[in-house]
C-alpha cells in the first residue's frame, strides 16, 4: 500500500467535502447583504423575506463547514507532521488568525442575525449580516493566504535546521499569489451562491409557488450570476493563470495539455492526454491563442512539458488536465446561461419562461463541481511539491502513520460523512419545502 498515496487521498477527500458548504456560504454571505440592503433602503418586504429565507439555509451550511472543517486542522499534525513541523511559524499564523478573527467574529453574529431580528433595529439587523460576510470573507482571506504560500512561498527564511521560519509577516499575508487567488475564489464562490439562489428561485416559479420571493431570488442570483461569471474569467482567471504560467510552468504545460515547447502555442478546447505518446489525442486547437493570453503576445514562447525534467511533472497529469478543462468549460456554461437569462430578465419574462428556467435549475450542482475543479487544478498544478520549490510532498507526511491507519479512518470519515450528507439534505429540504415564510 502506498502509505504517501492514502494521505494524500484522505485529506483530499475531506477538505473536498468541506469545501462543498464554505463556497456556498461565503457567496450567500454577499448575497444575504444584497438582499437586506433592498429591504433597508427600498422598504422592500419580499427582498426581507427571501433575506429570512436564505440565512436559516446559510446557517445549516455554516454548522456543516464548521463540523467538516474541524478534522483538516487536526490532519495537518496526524497526516502532515513534517510538513508542519517545518512550516508551523507561517501557517500556524494564519490558521490561528483565521479562527481567532474571522471565525468567531462570523459565528457571534450569525446568531444575532438568526435570532435578533426582533431584538434589535433593522439598521442592526443589517449591521449584522454585513459582519457576517466580512467574517466569511476574512475568513476566506487568511484560509488562501495559507494556500498560496504552498503555492508561492514567500516572507520566509530557511533555517539552519531546515525549517522554514517566518521571515516578515507583512510578505507573507500580502503575498501576490495570495491577492489574486482570493480575489478568483471568492467570485467563485458568489457564483455558487447566486447559481443556488436561483435555482430555488427557479423551482419555485416552476412549482407557481412563492413567487414574488421567486422574482426576487431570480433577479439577484442572476444579475450576480452574470457579473460573477465575467470575473472570474477577467481579470481574476486571467491573472491566476498568468502566475501559474510565470512561476510554475511545470504545472502550466500539464493543465494546457502543451506537450511541444513552440513559439504561439495555440489553446487546446478538447483533446485526450496520450503519457505514452505524450501527445494529445484528437485535439480541437485555436492557434496562437495561449501565447496571447499568457504573454499578449502573438508568437509567444511557452515552455512544453516535455522540456522539464521528468521528476518535475505533476504525478497526475490527466486528472490535473482533466479537471482544468472541467472548470473551464463549465465557466463558460455559466456564463452563456446567465447571460440569456439576464436577457430574459430584461424583458420582463424569466419567471414566465420554463424553457429558461429548467436549466436554471438543474444548473444547481455544476458550480460545486467547477470549484472543486479548480481547486484540484491548483493541488494537482503544484505537485510533486508540497511548498513549491522547498518542500516536496514525499517528504512532509506522517511517516509514523502507517497506510493502514490512515485508510481505516478515510472509511470512517466517508460512512461520517455520508450520515452528515443525509442529515443536511433533510434539514434543507424541510427549509426549502417550508418556504419564505411572512413573519420572523
Amino acid at each position: 500500500m502506498d502509505t504517501l498515496l492514502v494521505h494524500r487521498l484522505q485529506f483530499a477527500f475531506t477538505v473536498t467535502y468541506h469545501y462543498l458548504f464554505p463556497q456556498l456560504t461565503m457567496g450567500l454571505a454577499l448575497l444575504i447583504v444584497v438582499l437586506k440592503s433592498l429591504a433597508l433602503w427600498r422598504n422592500d418586504a419580499v427582498a426581507e423575506r427571501a433575506a429570512r429565507f436564505w440565512t436559516r439555509l446559510f446557517g445549516i451550511s455554516f454548522v456543516m463547514g464548521v463540523v467538516t472543517g474541524i478534522p483538516l486542522e487536526f490532519q495537518f499534525g496526524t497526516n502532515w507532521a513534517r510538513f508542519s513541523k517545518a512550516t508551523g511559524s507561517l501557517i500556524g499564523q494564519t490558521l490561528a488568525m483565521e479562527g481567532v478573527f474571522a471565525f468567531f467574529l462570523e459565528s457571534s453574529f450569525l446568531y444575532l442575525l438568526l435570532f435578533g431580528e426582533k431584538r434589535v433595529s433593522r439598521r442592526a439587523h443589517w449591521g449584522a449580516a454585513v459582519l457576517v460576510w466580512l467574517g466569511s470573507w476574512l475568513s476566506g482571506y487568511f484560509i488562501i493566504c495559507t494556500n498560496a504560500f504552498m503555492q508561492h512561498p514567500v516572507g520566509h527564511v530557511l533555517g539552519t535546521d531546515g525549517a522554514i521560519q517566518l521571515q516578515s509577516l507583512w510578505a507573507y499575508l500580502t503575498n501576490p499569489w495570495a491577492l489574486v487567488q482570493y480575489s478568483h475564489n471568492m467570485v467563485g464562490s458568489v457564483i455558487t451562491g447566486s447559481t443556488t439562489m436561483t435555482a430555488l428561485g427557479a423551482f419555485y416559479a416552476l412549482q407557481g409557488l412563492h413567487r414574488a420571493v421567486a422574482e426576487r431570488c431570480l433577479q439577484v442570483g442572476v444579475v450576480a450570476g452574470l457579473l460573477g461569471c465575467l470575473l472570474v474569467a477577467y481579470p481574476t482567471g486571467d491573472s491566476q493563470a498568468r502566475l501559474v504560467a510565470n512561476h510554475q510552468p511545470v504545472g502550466f504545460a500539464a493543465m494546457e495539455g502543451h506537450f511541444e515547447s513552440s513559439d504561439g502555442a495555440g489553446m487546446v478546447i478538447i483533446g485526450q492526454p496520450d503519457m505514452d505518446r505524450l501527445v494529445l489525442d484528437n485535439p480541437i486547437v485555436v492557434p496562437h491563442v495561449l501565447s496571447v493570453l499568457t504573454h499578449q503576445r502573438w508568437n509567444a514562447f511557452i515552455p512544453g512539458l516535455k522540456s522539464f525534467d521528468r521528476d518535475l511533472w505533476p504525478d497526475t497529469v490527466p486528472l490535473l488536465y482533466y479537471a482544468y478543462h472541467v472548470m473551464v468549460g463549465l465557466g463558460t456554461i455559466f456564463t452563456a446561461l446567465f447571460g440569456l437569462a439576464a436577457l430574459v430578465l430584461w424583458r420582463g419574462r424569466l419567471a414566465d419562461s420554463p424553457w429558461i428556467l429548467w436549466p436554471l435549475m438543474l444548473a444547481l450542482p455544476l458550480p460545486f463541481i467547477a470549484n472543486t475543479a479548480g481547486w484540484m487544478t491548483a493541488e494537482l498544478g503544484r505537485q510533486p511539491w508540497i511548498v513549491y520549490g522547498l518542500m516536496r510532498t514525499a517528504v512532509g507526511y506522517s511517516a509514523n502513520v502507517s497506510g493502514g491507519n490512515v485508510l481505516f479512518t478515510l472509511l470512517g470519515f466517508a460512512g461520517l460523512y455520508a450520515m452528515l450528507s443525509v442529515l443536511f439534505l433533510f434539514l434543507a429540504g424541510r427549509i426549502v419545502a417550508r418556504g419564505p415564510v411572512e413573519e420572523a
